[in-house]
């Protein structure tokens, strides 16, 4: 299985394809020094094999590589996401 993680800036997007088919994404807005994840989608078909947790994974890690910008976990998956993963409370803000 080929999986293909991307950032659609103009979508405000990441997505995670595996064999080319969207299976899992993330929608964000920034504001200020602020990124809001909004919204998680997964596949029906492809739901409890982990991908919304590694496209948020996958965010995350590009949010804090890329930019300076404080993580405000707007949809209720990102939040359990970040309870889950404690040691990256530090991008946290409210």
């Amino acid at each position: 299985m080929a999986r293909e993680f991307s950032h659609d800036v103009d979508a405000k997007r990441y997505s995670l394809r595996v064999d080319g088919a969207l299976v899992s994404a993330v929608d964000y807005v920034v504001g200020g020094q602020q990124i809001s994840f909004t919204h998680t989608f997964t596949d029906p078909k492809q739901r409890g094999k982990g991908y919304a947790g590694e496209i948020v994974g996958y965010a995350v890690d590009d949010v804090e590589t890329s930019t300076d910008y404080r993580v405000v976990p707007m949809c209720w998956y990102v939040g359990k996401w970040f309870d889950e993963h404690p040691e990256r409370a530090g991008l946290l803000t409210r």
